[in-house]
């Protein structure tokens, strides 16, 4: 852990001090946890009565807290102590290097500054870029293309003829270009459809563990600038999702979709094939998306509707019983009116 000052902090997270700009911070913690000597942060003013109690050497906020000592005010608190956190405890890169246990085909093409550790496999015709790195047991296919300053973690295959941009983080285990779920009927039996094409993943995407982009049928599967994915994602065969989208753990989309850009799909949401998300939609976990949705909107449930729409149905859902309680004693009241007061129908005159 480094050590700097307040003062120091503030200037890296583009913030200001208000108290003690020589105060020391040598760690970080949440709010419930800090010791003397961390600096902890309150996104929001309901956090305000936890950083009055805090133990925190400094504390990050928007605005001053009435009792706190020393602050650090910056507009995005979080984002501000997200950059704190790297100064204080910068993540450490392996040094540069190709492991005697490694195998890279003399046919690879290698950048300046990569580390390619144990049991790495590097195929005829890939490229790894400059300041890269594959942890142990990393697969790069013939002819895939990584870009620089790429961290990929133990466990990761990238397929053949795939790319993969600048600064992509790929953690353990995921697979990038496996053959997408394609086959033809042939009576009883099923026939491969011989998956041909690609994945593209560009610039500043992060893919989290068990993650899997199927390779397209023809053409690309591709995930746009700046995307975030959480583990244990399903992305098939020739789906396009655009840039800085999220998609949560164990959401699954199917063949052929395509994903606007700034996109939120939350846990466990299904979406299924050959439709079209807009840009900037909002979709709640566990969700199931069966058709197309506009742009700028936030849908709930399954099929997917206006998260409005959705809140509403929940609330008689909940009351189902009762209301169905409530008609059959309905129907039978209706029942008896009709027959007459001894089971006879009234007669008009």
């Amino acid at each position: 852990m480094i050590e700097k000052t307040l003062e120091e902090l503030a200037a890296l997270a583009g913030g200001s001090v208000k108290g003690n700009g020589k105060a020391v911070i040598k760690g970080f913690a949440s709010l419930e946890d800090a010791c003397p000597g961390d600096i902890t942060f309150a996104a929001e003013k309901k956090y305000f009565a936890l950083a009055k109690a805090s133990k925190a050497s400094a504390i990050i906020a928007a605005s001053e807290i009435e009792g706190v000592e020393n602050l650090l005010l910056a507009r995005n608190p979080q984002l501000a102590f997200v950059k704190v956190v790297e100064a204080l405890s910068p993540q450490a890169r392996p040094d540069a290097g190709i492991s005697p246990r490694a195998e890279v085909h003399s046919g690879a093409s290698i950048g300046a500054g990569v580390s390619i550790q144990s049991f790495c496999v590097v195929e005829d015709g890939a490229e790894v870029g400059d300041g890269t790195v594959l942890y142990p047991g990393v697969y790069v296919g013939a002819g895939a293309k990584i870009g620089n300053n790429c961290v990929l973690y133990q466990g990761v295959a990238v397929r053949e003829g795939c790319v993969i941009g600048d600064r992509v983080i790929i953690h353990c285990n995921s697979v990038v270009g496996s053959d997408g779920f394609g086959y033809v009927r042939d009576r009883a039996a099923y026939v491969k459809v011989p998956q041909k094409g690609i994945v593209r993943i560009e610039n500043d995407v992060e893919l989290g563990a068990c993650v899997t982009v199927d390779r397209a049928t023809l053409g690309e599967t591709s995930i746009g600038r700046g995307t975030k994915i959480d583990n244990l994602v399903q992305i098939a065969h020739n789906v396009r999702i655009g840039e800085d989208t999220v998609i949560v753990a164990q959401a699954g989309i199917a063949g052929s979709t395509k994903i606007g850009s700034r996109v939120q799909l939350g846990g466990q949401v299904g979406v299924a094939g050959h439709i079209t998300i807009g840009d900037e939609v909002g979709v709640g976990a566990q969700s199931g998306v069966t058709g197309d949705l506009p742009s700028q909107g936030v849908f709930s449930g399954m099929p997917a509707i206006p998260h409005g729409q959705w809140l509403r149905a929940q609330s008689v859902f909940a009351k189902m019983p009762e209301l169905k309680k409530k008609i059959a004693e309905l129907e039978r009241r209706l029942k008896e009116l009709e027959e007459g007061p001894k089971g006879q129908k009234g007669q008009e005159g």
